[in-house]
């Protein structure tokens, strides 16, 4: 019986099957041992982010900005981290929607002669920024829509959009 790797999608299963793949008279020796060393990889690099993620936890209970951060829904430690990191002095932003332009989030704008027309975000800026944000505001959703708490206006929006799109303007 040959062994299927087809359905192995889940990280916690190595240890698994790299019993099995040693067990396998059909699996090479060289495969094998490519196998072995790339498990062997993955536990040091999986090491290696936990101790970084123990740093940066350590860091943001400290760290005011950080705490502020985290009590916008949506926004965890990573996005609190990369918000502080990668932004810019808050006082350099005259308004929230100004910080939603430099970040991108702002649809672009084609209007003329008094007739608005607005296209989609200008994605201008740092997109790991707009990632963290518009993924914040998609777990925002999928809870208001769970618990049934969402505000009057992000229930409306939900009615005349996608909730992709709505959570692109919850995150403007």
């Amino acid at each position: 019986m040959a062994l299927d790797l087809r359905f192995w999608k889940d990280w916690s299963h190595i240890p698994m099957l790299l019993e099995r793949i040693k067990a396998e008279k059909t699996v090479p020796e060289l495969a094998q041992e490519l196998f072995i060393s790339q498990a062997e990889e993955y536990a040091e690099l999986e090491k290696k982010i936990a101790d970084v993620e123990v740093k940066v936890k350590a860091w943001q209970r400290n760290d005011e900005r950080s705490i502020r951060l985290k009590t916008i829904p949506g926004i965890g430690p990573i996005g609190s981290a990369l918000l502080i990191m990668k932004t810019p002095a808050p006082e350099l932003f005259k308004s929230g929607r100004q910080f939603a332009a430099w970040i991108g989030l702002t649809p672009k704008d084609h209007s003329t002669g008094g007739k608005v027309r607005l296209g989609g975000i200008t994605r201008a800026g740092d997109e790991a920024l707009r990632a963290i944000l518009v993924n914040g505001a998609t777990a925002v959703i999928h809870h208001a829509r769970r618990s049934g708490k969402a505000s009057r206006w992000l229930v409306e929006l939900l009615k005349r959009k996608p909730p992709k799109l709505a959570a692109v303007a919850l995150a403007n």
